[in-house]
Parts: structure tokens; sequence; C-alpha cells
């Protein structure tokens, strides 16, 4: 029968175990998010090079203003996604951080169970040791 500490011990790995999954997944979609952010950034960044107003003989006055009007808005749209990457990646250092305090918490526990086990078997060891000789009776063996 397992003892209390053991019970307690095993209790506790799983628990830390289930953290640290749910750290590692957090942490993963923090980092699809940053991801993502950056391909938004990076096609906003595209269509500010795309619509960018050159005057040509034919082009309007209202049409220069047009397109200068969706390239100022294109501009802060670029802004905006900027720091929209910045938050994802302080976000996704922040989950980072958390995986690593989960995966030392984990391991500490692995350790104390380690060392569980071999005191248990330690425990055994000095019982065998101690253990009165059976009987009266001794074996003796001839030199080969």
């Amino acid at each position: 029968m397992a003892s209390r500490h053991d019970k307690m011990l095993t209790r506790l790995h799983r628990v830390r175990t289930l953290q640290l999954n749910l750290t590692m997944a957090e942490e993963a979609r923090a980092q699809e998010r940053v991801a993502t952010e950056q391909q938004l950034s990076h096609r906003i960044g595209q269509l500010i090079q795309a619509v960018s107003p050159t005057p040509t003989p034919s082009a309007s006055a209202a049409s220069l203003m047009a397109s200068a009007h969706f390239r100022h808005r294109l501009i802060e749209s670029a802004d905006a996604a900027t720091r929209r990457v910045e938050v994802a990646e302080q976000r996704a250092a922040h989950a980072g951080e958390q995986t690593k305090a989960a995966k030392r918490d984990q391991t500490a526990v692995e350790k104390l169970i380690d060392r569980a086990r071999v005191a248990a078997i330690r425990a055994e060891m000095r019982a065998l040791e101690d253990m009165p000789a059976s009987g009266g009776r001794r074996n003796r063996h001839d030199p080969c």
C-alpha cells in the first residue's frame, strides 16, 4: 500500500503535469497569435505600397485625394497592427515564462518522487540487512 506521502506526491505530480500542459498550450496559442499579427502587419504594409498616390496626367484631384486618404487610413491600420504585434510578443514572452515556471515545478516534484523512491529502496535494503539469519543452518561451500 502506498504511503500517504507517496499518494500526495503522485497527486501533486498529476496536477503539475496538467498545469504544464495548459501553459504549453497557452504558449503555443500566443506564438500563433504573434505569427498571425505579423502576417497581418506585413499584408497591410504591402497594401500601403500598392496604394501610394502617384500623379499622372489623367489623374484628377479627387482620385488623388481619395487614394491619399486611403493610404493614410492604411498607415493608421499599420500602426495599430504594429502595436498588436508588440502586445502579442509580450504575451508570448509571458506565456513562455509561465511554461518555464510550470516545467520547474514539475521537475521539482519529479525529483521529490525520485528521492522518496530511493529512500524506500534504502529502507528495504536496511531491513534486509538487519534481518536475522534464517535458522541455525549455515551453508558452507567448499573451495573450488
